[in-house]
């Protein structure tokens, strides 16, 4: 009786100590992109939310008129054109070559380079430099990258999220059924947006929510009902840029 009266303390007190031990936070991945650029380096933090599962991003820059500058991120699926989840056969998805036009769709518009389909999106046959891509990170990380010159004043950064069979009660599966590329979207992309000032800069700017794409990709416009957007909002718990 005696030896498992101290087994049963022993026990507990093991329970209790791994109980307390503390939780190591999960680092946050580093990407450099444009490390040959010539102008100011800019870091983007993004900080997973609970949401958070291997979505699809793009982040960017534009002048004060809304014009395009530079590409600061893509994650490779989109980059490059081949997705690990191509495409359904035989009961399994294969890996392959896909198209997606509503991935992030407020991006590739802005980037404008169009295929010979139409479409904005790159492709296997004219992929994104690898100097501006990475594979998908698996929670939060930190873009390191670099004007491609050196800037004066002000500019808008962007960040866009997406995250594939997202539905909510509104954003259903069924909604727009003979849409293929929506299936493959669910609820649309979400845009965060900050103005930085090169000249005034602060310490960091936090990127606020400020729209969402087109659920199917047919255009690049910025829609900013969010009313129906849900768990994509809760991808990622904060996005901030700072100046260094």
């Amino acid at each position: 009786m005696k030896i498992k009266i101290l087994t049963n303390i022993s026990l507990a007190l093991m329970i209790v100590f791994f109980a307390t031990m503390p939780i190591k936070a999960q680092e946050t991945e580093i990407i450099k992109t444009n490390i040959e650029g010539s102008g100011q380096k800019i870091v983007l933090t993004v900080t997973a939310g609970k949401a958070h599962n291997h979505p699809m991003m793009a982040a960017w820059t534009e002048d004060m008129d809304g014009n395009f500058l530079q590409t600061l991120y893509v994650n490779q699926s989109v980059a490059k054109g081949y997705y690990v989840y191509a495409e359904k056969s035989g009961g399994k998805w294969q890996a392959g070559e896909a198209i997606r036009p509503a991935a992030l769709p407020v991006w590739a518009h802005s980037r404008g380079v169009k295929s010979d389909d139409g479409h904005f999106m790159p492709t296997m046959q004219n992929p994104m430099p690898d100097a501006i891509t990475s594979a998908t990170p698996a929670a939060g990380f930190s873009i390191y990258s670099k004007m491609n010159e050196p800037f004066s004043g002000k500019l808008k950064v962007f960040f866009e999220i997406n995250q594939s069979w997202d539905w909510n009660e509104y954003w259903t599966n069924s909604k727009y059924p003979d849409d293929v590329d929506y299936k493959t979207s669910s609820q649309p992309s979400v845009v965060y947006s900050a103005v930085i000032d090169f000249d005034n800069p602060e310490k960091s700017y936090k990127l606020q929510p400020v729209g969402h794409g087109h659920y199917s990709g047919k255009d690049g416009k910025l829609y900013p009902d969010l009313s129906t957007i849900t768990t994509a909002l809760e991808i990622v718990e904060s996005v901030k840029v700072e100046i260094e």
